[in-house]
């Protein structure tokens, strides 16, 4: 695919687009985002954004010294160009493939990824203190950048960063990346903000003359600095007018620019490189740049999976059997049904309405939903102030990033004893998103805290009738977890009804050796069961359905007449949900063998949701080669 490129292919590593003039920086930034059109059509993975920064990207590699002068990223869905220009053009193809190279920055893949990322907000911290770093080590010419997005600076993390930046000095330019969207469109003041500075007439007709006088600089000799000072002074004066909250926290704001025009931006970076300070960079994009289908719908070509490139028609795997609702779905759905009963009901999402499928409520009920932005902490908070004033929230959060809010849950929400229903999306292993998004560790941070119920259901069914049970009187804080993707139950619209707390259910009866299972997992064991009756292995199998409570009835019944079992989870092996039985099995004086199966003590990479069960080994195989072994014992 690069071979049709013909300037790409010469490209390897930032110092080879030095050699480049301006026409072939653009052609440059050309074949690259076809190149990313190419590989992505049909090795799906984070699209619109990297499209958006293509000549964003090409000019720091131009303008810095890469990788001693440090670009760091926020969240990492625009940083393909970044990969393509450091050393793993060739190897973008594997990108996000088991064994292959990472979706996201990774400082164990290359030395030009100056920080790990994944999750949202931190590129202004981790750089301030790179540049703090580098101030203090003398090292006074080198260059430290954020990248961040407009979605990404509604995080909590970003204004905390900001604000201490503001407060040092140090030498750091801040590129805020506008372009009105994170996945989701962006929501809230700030983004209100962002548009009004954006269309600002006044704005507009002063950053023109501004960088006229900046690519001047040069010429004044050994009163440089007093002329960046004038000019500084110059542009508070206008902007302070504007009430530019950057400039509030005592960091110089320049722009906005257009962030297509590489040659502009190139000239402009070269210029920020003399400014020293603590400095913010407002560049304007277009998320998906380049590819009119993304540009038109950029939600829905955020991760668009497969399509077709010349088209821009995607790519649908057809099948003949009848397909279960994604998990995502059934949850959008049953809220609204819950809701139209119950006028209490609120939904909450931190920037996640598609992912979460919080969507259809806040279409068919947007009083009653709201989608708070990048800012987990808030959602959680905010759920707590609602429910203490007798709301019912139903508060949305993908697993990794309830990670985010975990005092929150903590102090705000059980410790008072509050009703809020958390819904823990994507737990366990997620896929080709890797380490950053695996929701491995919710069952077993949760379990840990008073006053709290942790749920995880096997199949569609369970999770409507654990919604319905969360939502009635009393029931307190709920946490209700699932995975991410498709379930197992084609016709899953069924009357739903209460499930009795800390109650689980036999799926199978047995002697030989008993498998206790937690969540959507559980559906991998029914099928490895299939494989042992056929050799005459009689396994029992229950689905606990509850971590906390546990079911101790259930729990005394298998320990009195099992002394070899399995539990399985598609969670951290430390702390949850079998180490909750084996606490069971000691406070009670039981003595059996207990293999636990679940995600090991080390971050998973990579790969297909069926390539990791397999690595972990509690893929159907896994299962069924444990049942054997543990039965010779």
């Amino acid at each position: 695919m690069i071979k049709k490129h013909q300037l790409l292919q010469k490209i390897d590593y930032p110092l080879d687009i030095k050699k480049l003039n301006d026409e072939e920086l653009i052609q440059l930034s050309k074949e690259i985002r076809e190149y990313i059109i190419d590989v992505v059509s049909s090795n799906p993975g984070h699209f619109a954004s990297s499209l958006g920064v293509v000549e964003l990207t090409v000019a720091l590699h131009y303008v810095y010294n890469t990788p001693n002068d440090k670009i760091v990223w926020d969240v990492g869905h625009q940083a393909y160009a970044h990969k393509i220009l450091t050393g793993r053009k060739d190897r973008f193809v594997t990108n996000r493939k088991l064994g292959g190279i990472s979706g996201f920055p990774s400082i164990f893949e290359s030395k030009y990824d100056a920080f790990g990322v994944g999750h949202s907000s931190t590129s202004i911290s981790a750089a301030l203190g790179m540049a703090v770093s580098t101030n203090k080590r003398g090292e006074l010419d080198r260059q430290v950048i954020a990248v961040i997005g407009d979605g990404a600076m509604t995080g909590g993390l970003a204004f905390e960063g900001l604000n201490n930046a503001g407060a040092l000095n140090s030498n750091l330019l801040v590129i805020l990346n506008d372009n009105n969207m994170s996945i989701d469109p962006n929501v809230g003041a700030l983004n209100e903000y962002l548009l009004d500075i954006a269309t600002s007439k006044t704005y507009n007709r002063v950053k023109d003359d501004i960088w006229k006088i900046l690519g001047k600089i040069s010429r004044f000799g050994p009163n440089t600095r007093a002329f960046i000072q004038k000019i500084d002074n110059g542009i508070k004066s206008v902007i302070m007018r504007q009430s530019n909250l950057f400039e509030a926290l005592n960091i110089r704001y320049f722009g906005p620019v257009n962030g297509h025009d590489i040659n502009h931006l190139v000239k402009i970076l070269s210029d920020l490189k003399h400014i020293k300070g603590t400095k913010l960079l407002h560049i304007l994009t277009k998320k998906g740049k380049g590819f009119k289908v993304a540009e038109e719908n950029q939600t829905a070509w955020h991760a668009p999976g497969l399509f077709d490139k010349n088209t821009g028609k995607k790519i649908i795997q057809k099948t003949t059997k009848a397909q279960a609702p994604i998990f995502q779905d059934v949850f959008g759905h049953t809220i609204i049904e819950l809701a139209e009963k119950n006028d209490k009901i609120i939904g909450i999402t931190p920037a996640m309405p598609s992912g979460s499928s919080l969507k259809f409520m806040m279409e068919k009920m947007p009083d009653r939903a709201f989608d708070v932005g990048i800012a987990e902490q808030h959602a959680v908070t905010f759920s707590a102030g609602l429910a203490i004033d007798g709301m019912l929230p139903f508060c949305n959060i993908y697993s990794t990033f309830m990670q985010r809010a975990y005092d929150q849950v903590i102090h705000d929400v059980a410790l008072q004893k509050l009703n809020v229903v958390f819904c823990l999306d994507r737990g366990g292993l997620v896929g080709d998103d890797g380490a950053t998004h695996h929701g491995a560790f919710d069952l077993a941070y949760m379990r840990i805290i008073p006053n709290i119920i942790v749920s995880a259901p096997m199949n569609e069914i369970e999770l409507r009738n654990l919604m319905y049970t969360a939502q009635l009187p009393d029931k307190g804080t709920f946490a209700i977890r699932y995975p991410r993707g498709r379930g197992v139950l084609p016709d899953w619209k069924k009357t739903m009804t209460e499930i009795k707390i800390g109650k689980g259910r036999t799926i199978k009866d047995g002697n030989n050796i008993a498998v206790l299972s937690i969540g959507t997992i559980g559906n991998l064991v029914v099928k490895a069961n299939e494989m042992l009756e056929a050799e005459n292995i009689d396994t029992a199998h229950y689905d606990m359905r509850f971590v906390k409570p546990l079911d101790n009835n259930l729990l005394h019944k298998i320990f009195k007449k099992f002394d070899k079992i399995i539990t399985i989870e598609d969670g951290s092996i430390i702390g949850g949900f079998g180490s909750a039985v084996i606490e069971f099995m000691v406070e009670n004086g039981y003595t059996a063998i207990v293999k636990r199966l679940g995600i090991p003590d080390k971050f998973i990479e990579h790969g297909t949701q069926k390539e990791l069960y397999r690595i972990c080994g509690y893929d159907t195989e896994g299962i069924y080669k444990t049942v054997k072994e543990l039965i010779k014992k």
